[in-house]
């Protein structure tokens, strides 16, 4: 079973070694609607954890992505370069779905995220 770990803005992180994968949750693809547009992030650019790493645009709004921590974004999704591909996001945003991966330089901010259990209870009260 694969443990994904969620930030407080709705990304879901799927640590791979010392590279997490990382994409935004079924509660934030429900609550956004039809993804239309993904804004990528470069290969190669350092973020810090809670930087502004790039934009999700659908049919209702616009969302910024998070850093869920500190490194480099080493993988985009280069599917999602296609604007009529950004609807994996829509029907599969845990999975085929993903947005970046990132090289973490620090694996102990991972502590910082929440567990399912801890995420679900969160979208409840919002």
């Amino acid at each position: 079973m694969q443990n994904y770990l969620y930030t407080k803005d709705h990304e879901w992180t799927l640590q791979e070694g010392n590279r997490a994968r990382v994409g935004i949750s079924d509660f934030a693809q429900e609550e956004l609607g039809d993804i239309a547009y993904v804004e990528l992030p470069e290969i190669g650019t350092k973020v810090k954890q809670g930087d502004t790493v790039c934009s999700i645009d659908s049919l209702k709004s616009s969302s910024e992505i998070f850093a869920p921590f500190t490194g480099t974004i080493v993988e985009i999704n280069e599917k999602l370069k296609k604007e009529e591909n950004c609807e994996i996001i829509n029907k599969d945003p845990l999975g085929e779905g993903w947005i970046f991966v990132i090289e973490m330089e620090d694996p102990n901010e991972l502590d910082a995220l929440m567990n399912e259990e801890e995420y679900k209870k969160m979208t409840e009260e919002e």
